[in-house]
């Protein structure tokens, strides 16, 4: 059930004075609605394409921590991270991925080619719903449906969300409860429904990705400094059922109550695992956001901080996850995705507030433009480098964000089709940069590139550069070739499917 509206300060009918106002507001709604269901649609269809026109990864997380254990779950085999090995995460994530590849699998979409595009189609498609979210969220916090519609454009359109959207990643999984569940229960005027449906909906977000935690106690603060006390007391106690049911589930899976979260703060906060794979200033985050999307940011940013009076629940929400985000040392762009379209839904607010006393013709023309500076950012994601989203920063920071590792991806799925496969070495990257079993498909050993050497008989085909070749070339992607090496394998009774 949707939270209870309270009044919003529309632009151009707040002009009581002129004849016409009431009309120009009905117009303004009307646009108001238009403009969201074509920045839906626009924000669709760039996440469809992405999802269908890039193989790469962003960072392994996107495969081995849901993906392939979503694979073993469905079809019996896959590689596993060290994340699975020690319980360093619990199984939501692979779970829900796993219930969308089992039912593409139940519809006979059993091909990797396939069942990967319906994958990120799939997340694709959390991320329109997220966009629609953050313009309920600004709706709930008294925006305009016109200045929601545009602020919403700020997370659908804009190049960084639009890059992360088809990766299965927590962060994209978990930013649409977390949107939805504010959105119902922050507003003053919510309804007892509507706070415990938003309380649940947080709590599924920290199933999915732990530190959405930060969300949940942000929420209870907000309602203790409202002096809602029941509703605050009520949420407590749902809350406190998603962390029971939480540790169950670790012990159902794990062994242990909480297992996952006691493994993973222990390997992160105790003894900082994670700087391992690099540290980065407070400043990391703005500065990266800036050179992703440089007016999209400043844009919202001005926004958001012209929101501050109206909004200061949701202000002070966003802004300590970003705040306490910027202060752990190893930083990844991803790890903003659940926050950005609060930061839209504040942008929404933001320009109502601007919106408000300017004619219906001004008001319309800068909503659109709000809406242009997301599309331009949006059309642009295709230059986006791993310089512009913080990534690789030091080795290769002007290469391209976008299919890296395509090459070897592609090549797998060209094997996954190949009946005399018993067994593929990876010669061209690290196992880890690479779709494994979710891209290969075929349950026979797959080698990293410091494997066995070709003399040993254990694989049938190698996936190399080009001037590497020797054997049957079958097929090409970039520089890199599938080649069969011989008929038949060795067998191999140690192979191990731990991922190295």
């Amino acid at each position: 059930m949707p939270p209870a509206q309270p009044p919003a300060p529309t632009s151009s009918a707040s002009s009581e004075a002129s004849p016409g106002a009431p009309s120009d507001a009905l117009a303004e709604r009307h646009l108001g609605r238009a403009l969201l269901v074509g920045i839906l649609a626009v924000g669709a269809a760039f996440r469809i394409h992405w999802a269908l026109n890039d193989d790469g990864l962003y960072w392994p997380d996107e495969v081995y921590q849901s993906l392939e254990p979503a694979h073993r779950l469905v079809y019996g085999y896959g590689l596993v991270a060290w994340e699975f090995v020690e319980g360093a995460r619990n199984w939501v994530l692979p779970g829900l991925v796993a219930g969308v590849l089992g039912l593409a699998r139940l519809l006979g979409v059993t091909a990797p080619g396939a069942y990967l595009g319906v994958i990120k189609g799939f997340f694709g498609m959390l991320g329109v719903a997220t966009a629609w979210g953050s313009y309920r969220l600004a709706r709930s916090q008294g925006a305009s449906e016109l200045a929601a519609a545009a602020g919403a454009s700020l997370f659908a359109l804009a190049a960084v969300p639009l890059y992360f959207a088809p990766r299965a990643l927590s962060e994209n999984a978990s930013a649409l409860p977390v949107v939805l569940g504010l959105a119902l229960a922050l507003p003053k005027a919510s309804t007892r429904r509507a706070v415990l449906a938003g309380a649940c909906l947080l709590g599924v977000a920290v199933l999915l990705r732990l530190q959405n935690g930060i969300f949940c106690v942000g929420l209870l603060g907000v309602l203790v400094a409202q002096r809602r006390w029941r509703a605050a007391g009520e949420s407590l106690a749902v809350l406190a059922g998603w962390a029971f049911a939480y540790g169950l589930l670790d012990w159902l899976t794990w062994g242990r109550w909480f297992h996952s979260a006691l493994v993973y703060l222990d390997f992160n906060i105790l003894r900082n695992g994670a700087a391992g794979w690099g540290t980065a200033p407070f400043s990391y985050y703005g500065r990266v956001l800036f050179q992703g999307m440089p007016a999209v940011t400043l844009l919202t940013g001005v926004l958001v901080l012209v929101a501050a009076r109206r909004a200061p629940g949701l202000m002070a929400v966003a802004a300590i996850f970003f705040l306490l985000h910027a202060l752990q040392p190893h930083k990844e762009l991803r790890f903003l995705v659940p926050v950005l379209p609060l930061f839209a839904a504040l942008a929404g607010v933001g320009l109502d507030t601007v919106l408000t006393g300017l004619g219906s013709r001004l008001a319309s023309m800068a909503a659109l433009g709000v809406v242009a500076v997301a599309a331009v950012s949006g059309l642009r994601a295709g230059r986006l480098t791993f310089g512009d989203v913080g990534q690789y920063e030091d080795s290769r920071p002007k290469a391209s964000a976008w299919d890296d590792a395509g090459d070897v991806n592609r090549l797998l799925l060209a094997a996954s089709g190949l009946r005399d496969v018993c067994g593929l070495k990876i010669e061209a990257a690290h196992l880890a940069w690479t779709g494994g079993y979710s891209y290969f498909h075929q349950p026979v050993p797959l080698y990293p590139h410091n494997g066995p050497p070709r003399g040993s008989g254990l694989y049938s085909h190698v996936i190399t550069p080009a001037q590497h070749a020797s054997g049957e070339v079958v097929a090409r992607s970039g520089p890199l070739v599938l080649a069969r090496l011989r008929e038949g394998c060795v067998p191999d009774p140690g192979y191990s499917w731990r991922l190295p």
